[in-house]
């Protein structure tokens, strides 16, 4: 049976397509739970106009975005930590410290965008990347240093 995707499906195809599923498949969850529909011209012309209004809408999240990014490249956050001997912090600065320092900057971002591999536990400066939208990436400088 053909349907048409409403919503990207992994290994199954992305929103838009017209896929072949087994008849069962299709009745049984992909209609019920409005992920596809069946192949008909009204809803082809359906699934075109709503991509071309999830594409202004992914355009205009992109340009914010990168204006975003550019604002945070101009951005220095610095964060103040007790050190112990041989400079080591005590505890370590986490994406948390770094979301909460940025708010007092006027910036907004989830923490779960800032892309630290691992806590920084040493003194330094260090690039830190920040995902603010799913083909932008800033990255933000951050100074670690001793209280």
């Amino acid at each position: 049976m053909q349907v048409l995707l409403r919503e990207d499906m992994e290994k199954l195809g992305r929103r838009g397509e017209v896929v072949n599923v087994a008849a069962g498949y299709a009745r049984n969850f992909l209609l019920p739970k409005h992920f596809a529909v069946r192949v008909t011209p009204g809803n082809v012309k359906l699934i075109e106009q709503e991509q071309r209004a999830i594409k202004v809408r992914y355009d205009r999240e992109r340009q914010g975005g990168e204006e975003l990014a550019r604002r945070l490249a101009q951005v220095s956050c610095t964060i103040v930590k007790k050190v112990g001997e041989q400079d080591t912090l005590y505890g370590a600065v986490t994406t948390h410290e770094i979301g909460q320092v940025l708010e007092k900057e006027g910036i907004k971002i989830d923490r779960r965008r800032i892309l630290l591999d691992e806590p920084i536990k040493a003194l330094g400066v260090y690039t830190v990347p920040i995902k603010v939208h799913p083909e932008v990436t800033a990255e933000l400088k951050v100074w670690v240093v001793r209280e």
